[in-house]
């Protein structure tokens, strides 16, 4: 069959038949590349199906038993309940960060609902068995293939009709039927589409282990994320020993849940309080360190957020943000200047989001704004008090969403203060006379608290 020549962008899957330097579609420079496109023939099974239209009332769901658990809690909580039985997992992440190894432990779990199926094109089955034994993982029907052919691979599954399919990773397979090399566009395109519909097809969950790019996203073209059902980030520094599991995509649940794990030798190992994990180093009697709690899905969590105001050596102040987005960093400080009266105009200002969190909702402003004013003003943040409310740009306290369950949340760590706007204040009540609601209508008026705070 007749093949033809394209260029394909290698970041956003963008075709032209010439050579561009700039890429229209994600205008990344240096993007496109040249491959061979082959037509799929009339015998390949993703050309024909053999499948009839079927009317919906003669569809059946089971919604018991559509999941399986993963043995692994945080990671059936980011899922949505579970692994679904025919869906298709993407878990992105940096080398080394723990993608192959939560994969490899999950195994034991899943073993018991039928065969599990691992393939790697990038261990052997000697590697695999060597980190198996680390993890004391010893199942009977967890059977490791060493394939990087994608079409051998679908042989072996079709033979051993395995429950669960783990292929790490979706870069370094290929199919003879496109000549280009692995993790171009086309092969990770097609790879991925006969995955599918063997998942879809046998009931198969097919969890695929992508690579990510030195901006963080998943290597190869962004249509790869649109396919899947499900897709992971697996977040953390490779020299801390904290992992954070994040859905980004998923049909069957949530996507704000996360998972805290922590890596050790034997392993990942769960989080069961991840407040307290991001609280137990946080500085006592130190001025620019407040705390702020983040609803991640459907659970709550406090967070350290740390500030650093000192005189600028340049003409210009600097302001750098970690966790947060600058953007929102300097409206604060904007703010703070306007409605408050802070000059921060000679002072560069420095905020971090301690443990690797990403924060980017409104709720968390009071509390970095708390930390600035801290750091500026050299005044200690009482350690039980806690900052709950969004600002708006007239200096308002603006009410936030499921504020009982970040109280809750707050006073389970045993935090006594807690400063939070008057809408929400209204609707709360204190559980005991320990535990006091500092209400206000305004960030001016919410940052006063700190001279009235118990001691």
């Amino acid at each position: 069959m007749k093949s033809k020549t394209t260029f394909i962008c290698q970041e956003c899957g963008y075709t032209s038949q010439k050579w561009l330097g700039k890429c229209p579609g994600c205008e990344n420079w240096n993007t496109m590349l040249e491959e061979t496109v082959v037509p799929a023939a009339k015998g390949d099974p993703l050309f024909t199906t053999g499948a009839d239209p079927v009317s919906i009332r003669a569809i059946t769901a089971d919604r018991e038993g559509t999941r399986l658990g993963t043995g692994v809690g945080e990671l059936d909580q980011v899922l949505g309940g579970g692994l679904v039985t025919g869906s298709l997992v993407l878990v992105g992440g940096e080398p080394g960060i723990g993608k192959s190894t939560l994969l490899l432990q999950i195994c034991s779990a899943l073993s018991s609902y039928g065969n599990v199926l691992y393939i790697s094109g990038e261990e052997s089955e000697r590697q695999l068995k060597l980190r198996a034994d680390r993890l004391s993982i010893h199942a009977d029907n967890l059977y490791i293939l060493s394939e990087t052919n994608i079409d051998a691979a679908l042989i072996h599954m079709k033979s051993l009709s395995p429950a669960v399919v783990i292929v790490d990773s979706v870069q370094t397979m290929f199919t003879p039927s496109a000549s280009s090399a692995s993790g171009s566009v086309t092969q990770v395109r097609e790879i991925t589409l006969r995955l599918m519909r063997f998942a879809k097809e046998t009931g198969t969950a097919v969890f695929l282990v992508g690579h990510v790019t030195k901006e963080g996203s998943i290597a190869g073209p962004r249509v790869l994320e649109h396919m899947v059902d499900c897709v992971l980030y697996f977040e953390g520094d490779r020299h801390q020993s904290y992992r954070i599991l994040r859905a980004v995509k998923n049909r069957f649940g949530s996507t704000n849940e996360i998972g805290v794990f922590d890596m050790g030798e034997k392993g990942l190992t769960e989080v069961l309080n991840p407040s307290a994990m991001l609280l137990s180093e946080r500085p006592e009697d130190a001025p620019g360190s407040a705390v702020l709690c983040s609803l991640e899905g459907s659970r709550p969590l406090l967070a350290e957020v740390q500030a650093l105001v000192a005189p600028t050596g340049f003409g210009i102040p600097r302001r750098m943000a970690s966790g947060i987005d600058l953007g929102r960093m300097n409206l604060l400080i904007a703010v703070l200047e306007k409605r408050v009266g802070l000059n921060l105009q000679n002072q560069d200002v420095y905020v971090n989001v301690i443990g690797g969190l990403r924060i980017d909702e409104p709720a968390a402003d009071l509390s970095i704004a708390a930390a600035i004013v801290s750091s500026c003003k050299a005044v200690t943040i009482p350690p039980h008090m806690v900052f709950l409310g969004e600002i708006g740009l007239t200096g308002e306290l603006r009410s936030i969403a499921h504020a009982e369950k970040r109280v809750a949340e707050s006073i389970r760590m045993g935090f006594r203060d807690i400063v939070l706007p008057q809408e929400n204040a209204k609707a709360l009540r204190s559980p005991d006379s320990s535990v006091r609601f500092l209400s206000a209508g305004t960030v001016k008026e919410a940052l006063s608290h700190l001279k009235t705070a118990k001691r």
